[in-house]
């Protein structure tokens, strides 16, 4: 590649990562705008073939070949319809437009991109139906100013639109990923991360309330969506969502990434506490000493990467009772009711176990219900007694006891009123 176009075209693939087969692409499409703009005719369908081994172009008029059919407009509509479209559409708009969308049940022959068969086998005896008639054209030795502007725009917007594609793919494939950026500033509640080529967006709903976002600061983000829009890729990402939690598990624990240890379920009040269940696929491997770690070393290394969230690893159980006990752990229980007609769990616990059952705010046993799936109450189990033994009395005295347990920010369980 020798000479200055092949230069060229090397040199923007360098710059911009994009495959030198889309930069001839929008190279030829724009050749094509040019010759169109000064020296095209009506019904021309104009295809430009470039050659970058010596730098020069053949320009086509290319047709489908179809049976005989009765055209789209008369004379006078077409005219007509082409005045209204030149108002609406710019010259770039115009040089890169597709034919209109034909409807197959009713196709009617546009003389634009269509041969009819009668005319084609004039030019070839053995022509069939849907080939391509190529009819090569003289290249001219230079374009127009006018042309040569159309021709530097419609590069320039195919190059764009190929960078777009390529950064949709490149973080499509990461869709449900941890990808590594920087803070780059806030846009109201929103927080803009730089992932390099491109901006993600992390909204209010997927930050941890407690996390600074600094201007600068290198952060893990979690990718939640990636959508095409007019602008380029739109990418969602977040840092709360329980997803990202299981991610990190499967980087830190061979046994997890494996699948001898599946995470059935995951809970999470982000960047304070999350509960995961686990449960062993193999007799041999104990499922929550192998998150744990010798020492507590994996579920370190997995709190310091999600920034000193507490992780509460529990035992997944097919037997709900089971399993609503192992999630109210760390909490000891007494007794569990279930009332399965409304997804409902009396948990009893010691007096001492209330506070430990319910958390800080409630959070242990919301916890506990989202990872079950069950709405569960915490009861003490002194109270229960006393409240069997005399429920007749309160009830003639209009007494109104409520026993579900609460606890205030300073996790003292409320007492019931008299």
């Amino acid at each position: 590649m020798n000479n200055p176009i092949a230069s060229a075209i090397k040199q923007i693939c360098d710059d911009r990562g994009i495959p030198q087969e889309q930069v001839i692409e929008a190279l030829e499409a724009a050749l094509a705008a040019a010759y169109r703009k000064d020296f095209g005719e009506k019904n021309q369908n104009i295809k430009v073939e470039f050659d970058i081994k010596t730098g020069e172009s053949r320009v086509f008029d290319v047709k489908t070949v179809v049976e005989d059919l009765p055209e789209d407009f008369s004379e006078g509509e077409e005219e007509k319809e082409q005045g209204k479209e030149e108002k609406r559409k710019s010259d770039l708009e115009e040089a890169v437009e597709v034919s209109a969308e034909e409807d197959e049940e009713k196709r009617r022959f546009n003389p634009k991109t269509d041969i009819q068969l009668s005319d084609a086998r004039i030019l070839k005896e053995d022509v069939g139906l849907g080939e391509e008639m190529r009819t090569e054209l003289s290249v001219p030795a230079e374009y127009g100013r006018m042309a040569a502007q159309t021709a530097k725009q419609v590069i320039i917007q195919k190059i764009r639109e190929a960078e777009r594609n390529l950064l949709y793919s490149m973080f499509k494939d990461k869709e449900g990923a941890i990808i590594t950026g920087t803070v780059q500033r806030r846009e109201d509640s929103r927080v803009l991360i730089d992932l390099g080529k491109i901006s993600a967006m992390l909204p209010m709903s997927e930050q941890i309330s407690r996390e600074r976002y600094n201007p600068g600061d290198r952060i893990k983000v979690f990718v939640l969506s990636v959508h095409e829009s007019g602008r380029g890729p739109e990418i969602i990402v977040s840092r709360a969502t329980p997803l990202m939690v299981q991610r990190i598990f499967e980087s830190e624990i061979p046994e997890v990434a494996s699948g001898a240890i599946e995470i059935k379920k995951i809970s999470r009040d982000g960047g304070n506490r999350s509960k995961v269940a686990v449960l062993s696929h193999q007799d041999n491997i104990d499922p929550i000493g192998s998150c744990i770690g010798q020492r507590g070393g994996r579920i370190q290394m997995i709190i310091a990467e999600l920034g000193g969230e507490k992780i509460d690893v529990i035992m997944y159980d097919d037997d709900p009772e089971v399993f609503i006990a192992n999630a109210i752990s760390p909490a000891k229980i007494s007794s569990i009711e279930l009332f399965p007609e409304m997804k409902t769990a009396r948990v009893l616990v010691p007096e001492d176990q209330l506070s430990l059952a319910i958390g800080k705010g409630g959070q242990n046993v919301r916890l506990a219900s989202q990872l079950t799936e069950w709405n569960i109450e915490i009861h003490p189990d002194g109270a229960v007694r006393e409240y069997l033994e005399g429920s007749e009395q309160s009830e003639d005295a209009g007494e109104e006891i409520d026993l579900r347990a609460t606890v205030s920010d300073e996790e003292e369980p409320l007492t019931p009123n008299p």
